[in-house]
């Protein structure tokens, strides 16, 4: 037993350091950086971090929010700022927040590790936190073990005990120059500065919506580029709500937005019924689970080989027009749609009028200067989809164009029901 008590003893006193640098605040940056370095416990929470760094430099209105923004793109902050954000109208769809109040820094953050922390979403108070190497003993550096992380050491204007303008400032050194760019963590493209997010697997996003599978649904899609998918993304969703809605109700509020915005055919119908679903509400339309691919394959097909077809209005099944005539699958897979005339919507075959404004679309957002010239070229005149196809098909964009297309046909195809009272659902 005594044995125990003395393990859990020396747990308790392995705690970190945490470097704070004061960037700057109210637009204005500052040089040196002021900072102070913080000794932190394992039972710390976030909060009580917020709480030392804001006591440490001095605030005295602290009824202001605060964020911390780790490396990989997750935050930490209160649960109502954290539902907030999930709904910013951004390209990158955001990890759920974790609670500031609960999550506890030694576990969230390893050494070596930096993250921001802003206080005041206003003025922006940024400190740049970075995690020492190494564990300290409380009792050892502090001579005292506090109940909350404690500022040891410090240098900057804020004032500084011993006049330190800078970490290594030993009052006879030279102040270091002003950096020529500002700190990253000042820009809005901290973390992950000039690389693009990851974009989602539609393949993965696919398989976890056929399967009701909530938390593949939210994995595949938390974190990630959401900005071309926003069809598929919201068909996902609306499964997950009627499964979990209280799981991804701020992931489908997040959608809506982006959907609002970008305002492609379909898109105003997805962000209705993804709204009713969160409001718990039925949609503003018939509701019926229609494959939309199919069901654009049929609208959208080569009018010299595809004749239409039918749409099931009990089912939501869609019927190619070939299995209705005996003579081409036989009398045991003819389908008799006479028999049952209010059972069945007639869907003709258009042709894909809007093809070539998609591949317009397409080549406008590619960003090699060279290629996007030989594609804008090649959509010009007769031949231009096969020209398109060759070419695409030469420089590995193929897989990216399909994905790009498919989205837009979706979108035309639930627009397409909404207009007959319809709403699709997956």
């Amino acid at each position: 037993m005594g044995g125990l008590c003395v393990s859990v003893g020396l747990m308790a006193r392995r705690w970190i350091s945490i470097r704070v640098e004061l960037l700057g605040g109210r637009g204005e940056e500052l040089w040196p950086y002021p900072g102070r370095v913080f000794a932190v416990g394992p039972a710390h929470t976030f909060a009580d971090l917020a709480r030392a760094i804001d006591n440490a430099f001095a605030r005295w209105d602290l009824s202001h929010l605060s964020l911390f923004t780790l490396a990989d793109g997750r935050v930490v902050t209160d649960a109502e700022t954290g539902a907030d954000l999930a709904t910013s109208a951004l390209g990158v769809l955001p990890t759920a927040a974790l609670d500031i109040e609960v999550a506890k820094v030694m576990r969230t953050v390893e050494q070596g590790a930096q993250f921001r922390y802003v206080f005041d979403l206003g003025d922006d108070w940024t400190h740049c936190c970075t995690v020492d190497a190494g564990h300290i003993d409380p009792a050892d550096v502090l001579g005292v073990i506090p109940p909350a992380p404690m500022a040891y050491w410090g240098w900057g204007t804020i004032p500084d005990q011993y006049g330190r303008g800078w970490a290594a400032d030993d009052g006879e050194a030279r102040a270091p120059s002003r950096p020529r760019q500002p700190h990253a963590m000042l820009g809005g493209g901290w973390p992950g500065s000039g690389e693009r997010p990851p974009l989602v697997d539609v393949d993965q996003l696919r398989v976890a919506a056929a399967s009701r599978d909530v938390v593949g649904i939210v994995a595949a899609l938390e974190g990630h580029d959401v900005s071309e998918v926003l069809q598929r993304a919201g068909s996902a969703v609306q499964v997950a709500l009627g499964v979990d809605p209280d799981r991804v109700s701020s992931l489908a509020i997040s959608l809506v937005q982006r959907l609002e915005m970008r305002r492609l055919p379909g898109d105003e119908e997805l962000a209705q019924d993804l709204l009713a679903a969160v409001r718990r509400e039925p949609p503003p339309g018939e509701p019926l689970p229609v494959d939309l691919e199919q069901l654009s394959g049929l609208i959208e097909g080569d009018p010299a080989s595809n004749e239409g077809g039918f749409l099931d209005l009990q089912t939501g099944e869609v019927m190619p027009a070939f299995m209705t005539d005996e003579a081409m699958v036989g009398a045991d897979a003819t389908v008799d749609v006479d028999a049952e005339p209010d059972r069945w919507l007639w869907v003709p075959c258009e042709g894909s009028r809007a093809g070539w404004e998609d591949m317009a679309a397409y080549v406008a957002g590619v960003a090699d200067s060279r290629l996007r010239e030989q594609l804008e070229r090649a959509i010009e005149g007769k031949g231009a989809y096969r020209r398109f196809r060759d070419l695409i098909g030469d420089t590995g964009l193929r897989q990216a164009w399909q994905e790009f297309s498919e989205e837009r046909q979706i979108g035309r195809a639930r627009e397409y029901l909404a207009e007959q009272g319809i709403r699709a659902t997956s």
